[in-house]
């Protein structure tokens, strides 16, 4: 795991970039605790990479807290 991924509390994070195309990428997973990663897909023209490094993290936890919690409900 690297550096920045445990300091936000993710397991990874990797930037992309395929220069011929322009297209930069950042995937972000949270947690696999309770099974595989579950996706989610912006696109958006983000002003700055923090912003979209920000909505990319923010993104991948609630990906992964929305299915925990609806597990957790079920399982009432």
């Amino acid at each position: 795991m690297d550096v920045f991924a445990n300091d936000t509390g993710h397991e990874q994070v990797v930037f992309c970039q395929d220069k011929p195309s322009g297209l930069k990428a950042i995937i972000a997973i949270y947690s696999t605790a309770l099974g595989p990663a579950l996706g989610g897909t912006r696109f958006h023209p983000y002003e700055t990479e923090a912003e979209a490094l920000h909505d990319v993290l923010e993104l991948s936890r609630t990906r992964t807290l929305s299915p925990a919690l609806t597990w957790a409900a079920a399982r009432r």
